[in-house]
């Protein structure tokens, strides 16, 4: 009697765990689809944003409204880093993606569009 009663609760146990394992699996395949989409939309940005030649006089502008309290007028630094010479550490990829997604807290994240992104990317590399 206590066979039985031990394959009934085997029985139970793989349902269980093969319902677990199915639940597991349909979560990761939607984390995984949805990362995917995420990453297709971050790279057209990416890709579009660097198709374009910007304007350095167009990203001091921006720069100079956005970004000197913590990097300062000059771009040298003061709550968040020195961005002198920033283009020869970070390629324009992962520039790019530390504007947008503010990767490094303190630093929020920007939407901002691929022209005027392109901007900020040309006044970086004239910090060089």
């Amino acid at each position: 009697m206590s066979t039985s009663s031990s394959t009934a609760a085997e029985k139970d146990f793989k349902r269980e765990f093969l319902k677990i394992v199915f639940v597991l699996f349909g979560v990761l395949l939607v984390c995984f689809s949805i990362f995917i989409v995420n990453h297709r939309g971050n790279n057209k940005y990416i890709i579009e944003t660097l198709e374009l030649n910007g304007s350095a006089e167009e990203g001091d502008a921006l720069f100079k409204i956005n970004c000197v309290g913590c990097h300062g007028i000059t771009a040298r630094g003061l709550v968040g880093p020195d961005l002198h010479s920033i283009t020869l550490r970070l390629n324009d990829k992962e520039i790019i993606k530390q504007v947008t997604g503010g990767l490094t807290p303190p630093m929020p994240s920007f939407e901002i569009d691929p022209v005027n992104m392109s901007n900020l990317l040309k006044y970086l590399h004239s910090l060089e």
